[in-house]
């Protein structure tokens, strides 16, 4: 034993890396702020205590819009609107909204896309033993994706674009049909600003600009094609819609949501944190933020290749994600996971790492372009010091 310690012990100490991230946050939603972000100079123009129906509040908003449509390059007829409770009130809303008249193709492979096959399948009365008319439910182990072949064009479709708590993603969106009958419905929130979306290829999509921007949580955004806005002008559920799930007025759409005009009230301070958040990103457009969030994953992916004890949690390359980048340690316990991630909680070096509750056990590492290439370098070398810390006990 040297200094107490074992000997093995001792050598994790000496090899304990000298150097730390500049920013020690790797959470997979709510994200990391981006480079340079600071309270003080970044939400100082902020309308805190002012109505969001005031002059100013209706144009901070109108511009949140306008940029989010912008950066997305969007097409000019698509709509963009701020909605209630974050990726999940967005998505939600458009589910009970807008299904109903066609059958419905779930397809899901991780946490939150298993969560509208539930909604889907228990919730809405959308199946044939409800009265609806199906759900066909398609689903894969985490890692996997399930069959998209599968896909009927005369039906909705669910799917998510990036599995955020299974680390995989959809390498294209070729298997959706141009001329297609039904609608599709993308819950992108860990994916948009960071995966190429073929737009022509959606109808509804909804995201949560905490995630790839790194902005505050607790809003979303819910983007509409004029097939989705057609759908809402031509057809009503049977069912009831409570306040924040209504996007019309008699019949029509109401175009002041999609303009500066929330459905309820909004935080004018998150507001203003996403347009800082926008600001930021315009510098790098949105090709850039792609590219910046996959240089982000080719530092994992070398650190993987060299290493024997960690493996993708998606092993087929095309599908791996490059946002939320999911990880195993095959040498390890459950309960030593666990440990790894206290030790660089505790040293401050990688806070919020933990695999999703319902994923299978493993590390986490949020790779979106708010995160820095030379942070994530230095990280896998404290998971290498942690692993033979944790090791050695």
């Amino acid at each position: 034993r040297v200094h107490g310690g074992t000997f093995w012990e001792y050598l994790a100490f000496m090899s304990k890396p000298n150097s730390r991230p500049s920013c020690s946050h790797f959470s997979s939603g709510p994200c990391a702020k981006h480079p340079g972000f600071t309270i003080a100079e970044s939400l100082k123009d902020a309308p805190v205590g002012r109505s969001h129906r005031s002059e100013i509040g209706k144009q901070r908003i109108g511009l949140a819009i306008s940029e989010t449509h912008k950066l997305l390059e969007l097409p000019a007829n698509y709509l963009v609107g701020i909605v209630p409770a974050s990726d999940t009130g967005a998505f939600e809303m458009a589910m009970w909204s807008m299904l109903g008249p066609r059958p419905v193709d779930v397809f899901f492979w991780e946490s939150f896309g298993e969560g509208w096959m539930t909604d889907a399948t228990s919730q809405l009365p959308l199946t044939t033993e409800k009265g609806g008319q199906g759900v066909n439910v398609y689903g894969a182990p985490f890692g996997q994706l399930p069959d998209l072949s599968r896909a009927n064009p005369a039906h909705d479709i669910l799917f998510t674009l990036n599995g955020t708590t299974s680390g995989v993603k959809i390498p294209h969106l070729d298997w959706i049909s141009e001329s297609r009958e039904g609608l599709t419905f993308c819950d992108a929130t860990s994916g948009v600003f960071a995966m190429p979306v073929d737009w022509s290829k959606i109808d509804v999509l909804t995201f949560s600009w905490q995630k790839v921007l790194g902005g505050e949580a607790a809003h979303g955004v819910l983007i509409l094609s004029p097939r989705a806005v057609h759908r809402l002008e031509t057809y009503n559920p049977v069912w009831p819609l409570p306040k924040i799930f209504r996007l019309t007025k008699n019949n029509k759409v109401d175009l002041e949501v999609f303009k500066n005009s929330p459905i309820n009230t909004v935080s004018m301070l998150c507001v203003e944190d996403y347009l800082d958040a926008l600001k930021w990103a315009a510098s790098f457009g949105l090709s850039g933020l792609i590219a910046k969030s996959k240089s982000n994953l080719k530092v994992v992916e070398d650190f993987v290749e060299k290493t024997e004890w960690i493996s993708f949690l998606a092993a087929d390359e095309s599908i791996r994600s490059n946002t939320s980048v999911c990880l195993s340690i095959t040498d390890m316990t459950p309960a030593q996971v666990k440990s790894l991630t206290k030790l660089l909680g505790t040293e401050g070096v990688a806070h919020d790492i933990d695999s999703y509750k319902d994923a299978p056990p493993g590390i986490r590492i949020w790779c979106g372009a708010t995160v820095e290439s030379a942070d994530l370098e230095i990280l896998m070398e404290w998971l290498v010091w942690a692993h033979d810390t944790v090791k050695a006990k």
